[in-house]
């Protein structure tokens, strides 16, 4: 195994040795190394414009580079050691560079502190994750969108309070799900914009008064600019903040698409059928089939929650610049891309696999009076007054209620007994078919314009990965 230098890189000051038990309770390293390549990743930047600068010369940064390169090997290969001693990431990989190169790794820090530096590495790993994320969100699009398209005319009924309320299409309600994932790809593609500022060369929280080029550094990691104020480089964590919270919106919606899973895959209900791979059994009832991805999707929601708040009182109260609090916000944020990940990937391995009964849906929109809107807008375009025809109609509802008929079972005479307007085409309007098909306005429920929408839908898509190239 390869061998760290016991010697804390910044005890100098010191005359006593750090107690055994706060050297333990202070270190980071042992969550903070998944950091790792993004601490290398930066350090190979700095030492190139440090070169560049005429800071090292070119024998010390090839040797730097080298040795890190070298080090980012064993980290992968599982051989690197790390020690507490050296409290986090990036004292465990400069004190191990020094160990191999020499008095050239000691330089390696001219320029920075670690405050600019773990900021730098913060923004370098959110980058990343968010790339990984946006392939999970597109992937479930997808599946979305061809789930959709197998359903863009089957009926259900669509519900407001948990009732219903007027027929749509399958198709439709997935579409929604669709645009609420829309909104939360944008919200993270402007996240990125805040997160991609540079604060390499902040230094402490000061700067330097070495001569460092910060637009080459920030080029060099692919940052849209090096930041404006030192201060604030170091110190502030609102784009992790902003993560959390995009993170959390994405976590609502799955919770809201687990919430109807689980209600249309129980036996009241029984819209769905969920794939076996995605559900378990009981211990003890052998006839149950329980929706435990969509359930522990749900769950999850709330720790994510918990991670956005957890970081937003960590910093509420901090003073510039740097405080050792901030140690605290890469644990809530670890975990909060790793739980958005992972439950974005359970969704798009499980939508595409998802079964409607469309006869029970079907039969589920007939039995609430799901078209009597539809009955109200004919008599308004017959001439009467929406309230009034609104009345009317809760008058035909009660009878339908008292007879347990739909309203498209109510016959022309008992229809006209409650207004001489309606005629032989009524039944045309009380059909699920043909509400459906009335509502053709872009954001409607007709089957036409929810295959327009998906058309539409996966164009987007198809703009978004070349973009992403």
């Amino acid at each position: 195994m390869t061998s760290v230098n016991s010697e804390k890189l910044s005890s100098a000051r010191f005359a006593q040795a750090t107690d055994a038990f706060v050297e333990v309770f202070t270190a980071s390293v042992d969550f903070d190394q998944r950091m790792a390549p993004q601490d290398i990743q930066g350090s190979i930047a700095h030492a190139t414009m440090l070169c560049a600068c005429g800071i090292l010369t070119e024998a010390e940064r090839d040797a730097i580079i080298n040795g890190l390169t070298q080090i980012g090997a064993e980290i992968a290969d599982g051989t690197f050691v790390w020690s507490i001693k050296q409290e986090d990431v990036h004292m465990n990989i400069e004190a191990r560079l020094t160990d191999m190169i020499g008095v050239a790794g000691k330089k390696l820090h001219t320029g920075r502190s670690r405050n600019d530096q773990v900021a730098t590495d913060i923004r370098l790993y959110l980058r990343s994750e968010i790339v990984q994320i946006t392939a999970q969100l597109t992937r479930l699009q997808t599946a979305i969108l061809d789930l959709a398209e197998q359903h863009a005319g089957t009926i259900m009924p669509g519900f407001t309070h948990l009732q219903v309320a007027q027929p749509i299409t399958f198709g439709h309600h997935l579409m929604a799900w669709f645009e609420m994932l829309r909104r939360d790809r944008e919200r993270l593609d402007d996240c990125v914009k805040r997160i991609n500022i540079m604060p390499l060369g902040a230094a402490a929280l000061a700067g330097t008064s070495y001569p460092i080029d910060r637009f080459m550094t920030a080029e060099l990691l692919g940052f849209s600019r090096p930041s404006a104020n030192s201060l604030d480089s170091v110190s502030d964590r609102d784009f992790a903040i902003e993560f959390a919270a995009v993170a959390s919106l994405i976590m609502m919606h799955l919770s809201r698409f687990s919430e109807e899973l689980i209600l249309w895959s129980s036996a009241f209900v029984d819209f769905i059928d969920m794939p076996d791979a995605f559900c378990t059994g009981s211990s003890i009832m052998p006839q149950k089939k329980n929706p435990d991805v969509p359930e522990l999707v749900r769950g999850k929601s709330g720790r994510v929650t918990g991670h956005l708040v957890a970081l937003l009182m960590l910093m509420k109260s901090q003073p510039l610049a740097y405080n050792k609090d901030n140690q605290e916000d890469k644990e809530p944020l670890f975990d909060t891309a790793d739980t958005l990940v992972n439950c974005l990937r359970a969704y798009a391995d499980m939508v595409p696999h998802i079964t409607a009964k469309k006869a029970n849906m079907y039969n589920a929109a007939k039995r609430g009076f799901a078209t009597a809107t539809d009955l109200a807008d004919y008599l308004v375009r017959k001439g009467m007054a929406f309230r009034d025809a609104h009345e009317v109609v809760g008058l035909a509802v009660r009878l339908g209620l008292e007879s347990q008929r739909d309203l498209s079972e109510l016959t022309l005479a008992e229809l006209q007994g409650f207004s001489a307007l309606v005629s032989e085409d009524v039944f045309a309007y009380l059909t699920l078919e043909g509400s459906v098909a009335a509502r053709q306005h872009i954001g409607g429920t007709a089957p036409e314009t929810v295959k327009a929408a998906i058309q539409a839908a996966r164009q987007l898509l198809d703009n978004l990965g070349m973009g992403m190239e």
